[in-house]
């Protein structure tokens, strides 16, 4: 899959979760949302990008629930 397409789709996670008045549980819900469904090689493919390139294009928030959530995602 192409790394754009997976920046958009997990944005668009972000955006629904960031509506949550808890921070916390919003960066665990994007966390455990990407978990549970997304495949494997997607969830590698999007952190390897994260390592290569910084996590250009994704938003912040985002970026903050997968670092964070790291080791459930790897």
């Amino acid at each position: 899959m192409k790394t754009e397409n997976l920046i958009s789709m997990v944005n668009r996670i972000g955006q629904f979760f960031q509506a949550m008045p808890d921070r916390g549980e919003a960066l665990e819900g994007i966390a455990m949302h990407v978990k549970r469904f997304w495949e494997p090689r997607m969830r590698r493919e999007l952190l390897d990008y994260i390592d290569a390139q910084g996590g250009k294009g994704i938003e912040p928030v985002v970026l903050e629930a997968l670092r964070q959530h790291r080791q459930l995602l790897a």
